[in-house]
């Protein structure tokens, strides 16, 4: 009896246990960010997978980047990569949708569906969960299912029991935001299998991707180039616009499977990933995989407290943190290098692709170096291997494409942060050349008529050489360059110093203190030096001419407090403390209207000129605990947290941008926040949870309790490390990654103690 007794309490403890892990899938919402200005896509992926597989809604527009809005009512198909975030659009990949009834060559839009294969969703037929997604088709009155492995896509269309001409349109030739499409190739293979492969000029200006399908009934089949139909029984098109419309001949069960395979290397890659992947027809044991590999990432951090929407914003974030880099490797260990040619993989460490590093150096990876470090350093590495195949480090790289866009050379944080806290496993020599060449030249390559031409220095950079400041007047972005220009040259210095280098400490070192020559004390802004050393004029902190003034996708509000490596340096130049929490408080204060007839979109999420949409602001709020007003960060992170982060499509305040937006929720939530990537320091806040354990790489734990915590209860009295008062509101990295307790004394009154 006792023996049956502690079977069944051991039953019960695994049963309890096991419904706490999968819940976490529950708390994940992947529309959070499809609407508004967020950009994300609610479909199918794994953890750092090769494939998204989504839902496509639209094809042009800033809001239409990832393919998707919350806000369209109709389906272009589904396609099996896509950007989670971002401010500009590409991929939208080897597009498939079942049919039934004649088929259409035309795709239709969002506004028209009616004028193509495309069609509106059942309305509450759309679902999504971490791996897997779900809609049905109105026209077609077709169930579509979709789930993913890394290299593979799986799809199940259930049609219904009167369907007639049960069949499905394979659309090489759709790609997003109205890209170049330089070749489009369909192969029929036999009639359960087809392949084929294309290549776009984009953003990523040369990106070729091959497929490999397996379908689980025959078909029988018509391949089509824009409207015209090919002759009967051609098995290989090679045009632009190449489609397959195929038809199944025998449909006794109502249901097709197909499962899809991707590669940038080539045909027999494609193949070999799917194969692999997906053995077999169980739809349902893929779609558990993947659940499985979500509830492991979940898993990471667990929470007790907070309401049900906080607890679904947070596993929300955390499950958006984990979309990109992109695996761009083949289960074979091959890939596509930035030189274009076929490299494999160098000690079972895949190359990533997707490195949105101007947004994501700045918390992103800041998080990752606490719950994800061995992943980090793989990126770090993949980085380097990026060095050594283009001759610079990435700046924003897709597919192993240098796209050049925004500023700075933000790789730089990155690998100095993780080099700072401990994480080196990587060719810690390579990596400092690379960074110190990125200081030098562009850290991109740079395109003269398309051809890639290395180690030309940019002007804004050349001007920094020289003069050693940035002319407003020769150079567009001058000051926002400058001040990113200084901050990364601090991250060198600090690497050099540890590797004891001492002449680059002290030369950038120097670099990094050129921030002071952009402030203007008569107005207490960052402003557009001229050649003469005049300041530019004339000046308006809240104007903004996207792209085309003194700042990137922002103002002077904004970006006058981007000094994150010399936090007492920036008070010194207003004049101390005081005056320096005036002008903070200013920002805050200030109306929030934004100047100029083509302002900047990304300025939004706005408390005053603060702008919590976009990157630049994301350390601010922090500043006023350096400045010995703790109380102002723990208000603002609490209002932020509870106004700009929402349980719905509409949920982010701007763009989602490859997990920045979503790492700031999770750090900020958790009650810390690192101002400066390479300085292991972290700022303490305001926690959201009564507690909150993060399972450590190492096996330790890390926990962070509240005590009387509550809405109210926003502001911190005491804080307890290990049972330790601390004296500052500061820890270190290796305060965390040593396990312990961090415990906050909450209340309804700052403390200003």
């Amino acid at each position: 009896m006792r023996k049956s007794f502690w079977v069944l309490i051991l039953l019960l403890t695994e049963f309890i246990y096991c419904s706490a892990q999968v819940s976490k899938l529950d708390l994940v919402n992947p529309f959070i960010g499809t609407g508004g200005h967020g950009h994300t896509f609610p479909g199918a992926t794994v953890p750092y997978g090769m494939v998204q597989l989504s839902p496509d809604t639209r094809l042009n527009g800033w809001d239409a980047c990832s393919g998707y809005h919350a806000s369209d009512e109709a389906i272009l198909g589904f396609s099996h990569t896509h950007l989670s975030g971002t401010g500009i659009g590409d991929y939208g990949d080897v597009l498939f949708i079942p049919t039934t009834g004649k088929q259409q060559l035309n795709q239709g839009t969002a506004e028209n569906p009616d004028a193509g294969y495309a069609s509106p969703k059942v309305s509450g037929s759309e679902a999504a969960s971490p791996g897997y997604y779900t809609v049905k088709l109105r026209d077609y009155d077709v169930k579509v299912e979709l789930t993913t492995t890394a290299h593979a896509g799986f799809h199940r269309y259930t049609f219904p029991a009167n369907a007639k001409n049960a069949g499905a349109i394979i659309d090489v030739g759709h790609t997003l935001q109205s890209h170049l499409n330089e070749v489009n190739q369909i192969e029929v293979i036999n009639d359960h299998e087809i392949r084929g492969y294309k290549v776009t000029k984009g953003w990523a200006r040369d990106h070729p991707i091959y497929f490999h399908a397996v379908f689980s009934k025959p078909f029988v089949y018509k391949l089509a180039s824009g409207e015209t139909i090919e002759k009967k029984g051609i098995k290989n098109i090679n045009k632009i616009g190449a489609k397959a419309l195929l038809q199944f001949d025998r449909l006794s069960d109502h249901e097709v499977l197909v499962k899809v395979g991707i590669s940038s290397v080539d045909y027999a890659g494609a193949k070999n990933n799917v194969l692999q992947e997906i053995q077999d027809w169980d739809f349902a044991k893929v779609k558990d995989d993947a659940a499985k590999q979500w509830n492991v990432w979940l898993n990471r951090i667990d929470l007790k407290g907070g309401s049900s929407d906080q607890q679904k914003i947070f596993y929300t974030a955390l499950y958006h943190t984990a979309i990109s880099p992109n695996l761009f490797t083949d289960v074979d260990g091959r890939y596509r290098g930035m030189d274009k040619k076929i490299h494999p993989s160098s000690n079972g460490s895949g190359n990533y692709t997707v490195f949105s590093l101007w947004d994501t150096f700045r918390a992103f990876h800041p998080l990752m170096t606490i719950i994800n470090p061995s992943m980090n350093e793989a990126w770090v590495r993949s980085m380097i291997k990026k060095y050594e195949e283009s001759g610079a480090l990435p700046m924003w790289e897709l597919a192993s494409n240098e796209t050049g866009t925004m500023i700075g050379y933000n790789a730089v944080p990155v690998i100095v942060d993780a080099y700072m806290k401990g994480y080196r496993n990587f060719d810690v020599e390579k990596a400092y050349k690379a960074i110190v060449h990125a200081s030098t030249y562009d850290s991109s390559l740079v395109f003269v008529d398309d051809e890639v031409k290395q180690g030309i220095m940019p002007k804004a950079k050349y001007y920094n050489e020289t003069l050693g400041f940035i002319p407003a007047d020769k150079e567009n972005e001058s000051v926002s360059k400058a001040l990113e220009f200084a901050y990364n040259d601090w991250c060198i210095s600090q690497m050099a110093k540890a590797l004891g280098k001492d002449a680059d400490y002290k030369k950038f070192s120097e670099r990094s203190k050129r921030y002071v020559r952009y402030f203007d004390t008569r107005t207490g802004f960052m402003r557009g030096v001229n050649a003469d050393g005049s300041w530019k004029s004339p000046f308006n902190p809240r104007f903004s001419n996207h792209r085309k003034d003194d700042y990137v996708e922002g103002n002077s509000w904004q970006w006058s407090w981007f000094v994150p490596h010399d936090v007492p340096g920036l008070i010194a130049l207003h004049g101390g403390k005081d005056h320096f929490l005036n002008k903070l408080d200013s920002l805050f204060k200030e109306s929030s209207v934004v100047d100029g007839e083509n302002s900047s979109a990304d300025i939004s999420g706005l408390i005053g000129q603060y702008a919590h949409g976009n990157e630049p602001s994301h350390h601010i709020t922090y500043l006023y605990t350096h400045a010995g007003q703790p109380w102002k960060t723990q208000h603002l992170v609490d209002s932020i947290l509870h106004t700009l982060y929402f349980n719905d499509p509409n949920g982010l305040s701007g763009n989602e941008d490859c997990g920045q937006m979503s790492a700031w929720f999770v750090l900020s939530s958790l009650g810390f926040y690192q101002v400066s990537p390479g300085n292991p320091v972290y700022t303490l806040g305001r926690p959201l949870f009564d507690e909150a354990t993060i399972h450590l790489e190492n096996g330790k734990n890390f926990t962070i309790r509240s005590v009387n915590n509550s809405d109210k209860n926003k502001y911190v009295s005491e804080v307890k490390l290990n049972g330790v008062v601390l004296q500052q509101l500061f820890i270190s990295h290796p305060d965390i990654i040593s396990g312990g307790i961090l415990e906050f004394t909450m209340s309804d009154q700052p403390s200003k103690k």
